[in-house]
């Protein structure tokens, strides 16, 4: 089966978040856990383990690093992402969640859903960034993406 079941953020080494930004967490976290599609394409001359998957992601020397095993713990896989191509979408991102907090606070609704429309937009564009960065690597579908961009935005506010 290809999904995840287990995830970890190994955020030991980052500054302690924000109470939203640990809300996001645990929200991208239970959605991510109660449907994901993510599936390991198999590589030339190595079996790769089937799903489902634990995952744990973490910030090494500046790389998001992807450590993937079964349920079981063998280990089906590791890759490294350079945050590079990520900097400025989750700089956005961050920025545009921002004025949506502070949006909730003491606009009107429809100020209120401009922004959130534009948040959402940074979202799906952090999305499809990864979704490039995991191709050939790891299939996910839009909306793994979007909650594992945010598990992303997360680790790299700290590091």
């Amino acid at each position: 089966m290809g999904k995840i079941t287990h995830i970890e953020i190994d955020d030991s080494t980052l500054a302690r978040p924000t109470p939203e930004i640990e809300q996001e967490r645990k929200v991208a976290i239970f959605d991510l856990l109660e449907d994901n599609t993510f599936t390991l394409p198999q590589r030339e001359g190595r079996e790769v383990p089937a799903g489902p998957y634990a995952l744990n992601l973490s910030i090494r020397e500046k790389r998001l690093v992807f450590d993937i095993a079964t349920e079981s713990g063998v280990v089906a896989g590791q890759f490294l992402l350079s945050l590079g191509p990520f900097r400025q979408v989750v700089k956005d991102y961050w920025q545009i969640c921002e004025s949506y907090y502070d949006a909730v606070k003491t606009m009107p609704p429809s100020k209120i859903e401009a922004i959130d429309m534009a948040r959402r937009g940074i979202h799906n564009e952090g999305a499809r960034v990864l979704q490039e960065r995991l191709e050939g690597k790891a299939d996910v579908d839009t909306d793994t993406a979007r909650r594992l961009f945010t598990l992303i935005c997360v680790l790299h506010f700290g590091a």
